[in-house]
């Protein structure tokens, strides 16, 4: 008889809900390793900014996930709808087509459910006032789609998932770090080696899941998969994501899937440690950027950036900005919208001056070009009308890259300034999957007995990410892995 009957590696929001739902699927025996120790668990998830991306057809959907809206002032007026065409629209938009209709329909299709599901296990939700509305007048205003997170974001997510889990009876075992795959004689896969700090043991169970994040944090497959400079980039996130599930699995013939060349990676602060702080989270993120201006150690502009609100940007921008010289660039802002900058700006203190001028010359850059930039964006710029709670049109003419929206002069002090550089969150390479959550193999059939979700779903994301679709994802997966294994044993 095995000793669990159903396995999940990992312990983050994709874990957790694959652990719950093999439970709630009849699974008497389950267990979650986590590679970590109890200080530090929670994967990536702990580190998020707890944004989740759904679907609803209307304001009173909403409200049921987040009833108190109801009384916040100006919400109700603010809200549009997100149908599933329009998330579905966002997806083909943010990974140039290149998503897996499958994989991205199961997302879409199942994101209400899912969020509601973690909401009535008592995982409560609040809105992301702080984090994507903005007060036009007398109504907020919202990215479509960018409305509700978890209450105390990542940090209040993961205690709430471990809460529930241990509810349900889950076994947590803590440092117990999965390295390798055991199968039977037919290939089934019937368990793995753990390592914890007492040594090398064996764990079987009728199922695995695998959920234990990509190899964002590993030096050398960053270098492999997604070449210079992202050897160097710094990790928002933990530092156990090496891709231990991949290469287990791997290891075994399962199907390598999706653009192992990308990831999600975002603009942070350019002083922000090597791989995140349990105090800091997400709080190093500087996503306020198409209120202002962004310009590299040359001095240059190299993004439009008001192409569109930062939650269909930050994803890719982090990357472009990884790539500047040194790494490194500066976000402008004069007075007129400082008090736009997002709370986490708030972590750091800018570069200050009474001057365009002054303020670079107290930046690492070139500053003659770079007072041309500047000089050139205020003589382009102001063609339109400000709105900072929708795409305004308010653009730049005569210049490149241009600014599409957003585009106020720098005209009014004092200026400041922050220093950014790209913060890798999650890599998109991962495993194929049926739509019942089974690892496929190299020979295109599942891998009897193994099943993955979350950063591991090969084939969602291209390129760029819409903002809050990576823990709803997540939780899709996980939910649907965990009721899977569940009917393996």
């Amino acid at each position: 008889m095995a000793d669990y009957d159903v396995i999940v590696i990992g312990a983050g929001n994709a874990a957790l809900a694959a652990s719950v739902s093999a439970r709630e699927a009849g699974a008497e025996r389950v267990v979650a390793l986590e590679k970590a120790t109890r200080g530090s668990r929670g994967g990536n998830t702990f580190f998020s900014g707890g944004l989740l991306r759904f679907a609803f057809s209307d304001v009173e959907e909403l409200l049921e996930i987040v009833p108190e809206a109801r009384d916040v002032a100006g919400f109700m007026d603010g809200v549009e709808p997100y149908p599933k065409e329009a998330f579905l629209a966002d997806f083909m938009r943010m990974t140039e087509g290149r998503t897996d209709p499958e994989l991205a329909d199961i997302v879409i299709s199942n994101s209400f459910d899912v969020v509601r599901w973690l909401a009535n296990h008592g995982i409560k939700m609040e809105l992301a006032l702080s984090l994507s509305g903005v007060k036009v007048g007398n109504v907020i205003k919202w990215p479509k789609g960018a409305i509700v997170r978890a209450e105390h974001e990542g940090i209040g997510l993961s205690a709430g998932w471990f809460r529930i889990a241990e509810e349900h009876g889950v076994e947590i075992r803590y440092e117990s770090g999965a390295t390798k795959l055991l199968q039977d004689g037919g290939g089934r896969v019937e368990g793995v080696v753990v390592k914890t700090p007492d040594g090398l043991s064996e764990i079987t169970g009728a199922a695995v899941v695998l959920a234990c994040g990509g190899f964002e944090a590993n030096v050398a497959w960053r270098a492999q998969y997604l070449g210079r400079p992202w050897d160097h980039a710094k990790v928002r996130g933990t530092l156990h994501n090496q891709g231990d599930g991949l290469r287990m699995a791997l290891a075994i013939g399962a199907l390598p899937y999706g653009q192992w060349s990308g990831c999600h990676a975002t603009p942070i602060n350019a002083e922000a440690p090597a791989y995140g702080e349990r105090k800091m989270t997400d709080k190093t993120n500087r996503l306020s950027y198409p209120y202002g201006v962004m310009i590299n150690k040359l001095g240059l502009r190299f993004v439009d950036e008001g192409e569109d609100s930062q939650f269909y940007t930050y994803a890719k921008f982090g990357g472009i900005i990884l790539h500047q010289p040194d790494s490194i660039a500066y976000q402008i802002f004069d007075s007129k919208v400082t008090h736009l900058l997002e709370p986490r700006y708030s972590t750091t203190d800018p570069v200050t001056a009474d001057t365009l001028e002054d303020l670079v010359a107290k930046l690492d850059v070139a500053r003659p070009t770079a007072n041309e930039t500047l000089a050139a964006y205020n003589a382009a710029a102001g063609h339109g009308d400000f709105d900072p709670g929708e795409l305004d049109g308010l653009c730049t003419e005569g210049i490149e890259p241009p600014k599409s929206n957003w585009a106020q002069r720098l005209d009014t002090p004092p200026f400041v300034a922050y220093g950014v550089t790209g913060g890798i969150t999650f890599s998109f390479g991962g495993l194929k999957v049926t739509e019942r959550a089974e690892v496929v193999g190299t020979d295109w059939k599942p891998i009897p007995g193994l099943y993955t979700c979350g950063e591991m779903v090969g084939g969602l994301f291209h390129t760029n990410y819409p903002g809050g679709t990576g823990l709803v994802s997540g939780a899709v997966f996980g939910r649907i892995a965990g009721a899977s294994a569940a009917g393996a044993h």
